[in-house]
């Protein structure tokens, strides 16, 4: 498989700056390579909005980093959902 060019850095970059995300984990799943990541995502954008909505919305942003890759699996939160999952 080819080096995508994309990496978990630049595409937390990104995320943090389109989407106004609080917390951003990207996990590159092809051991280096830039082809699969899965990405969760923590942003007050998501407010009010159900799954497919938010999932639309992230795909629409990274619509060009979307299409150099694989796979893209998402995991889109609020804050105050993500807050609650992580409360001990």
């Amino acid at each position: 498989m080819a080096n995508s060019g994309i990496t978990a850095d630049s595409l937390k970059e990104i995320i943090i700056e389109r989407l106004q995300a609080q917390h951003v984990s990207v996990v590159d799943l092809s051991a280096g390579c830039g082809q699969m990541f899965e990405v969760t995502i923590v942003s007050p954008l998501f407010e009010g909005k159900g799954r497919l909505v938010r999932h639309k919305l992230v795909n629409e942003t990274l619509k060009e980093e979307i299409s150099k890759v694989h796979a893209f699996t998402q995991k889109p939160y609020t804050p105050e959902e993500w807050s609650k999952l992580n409360q001990s």
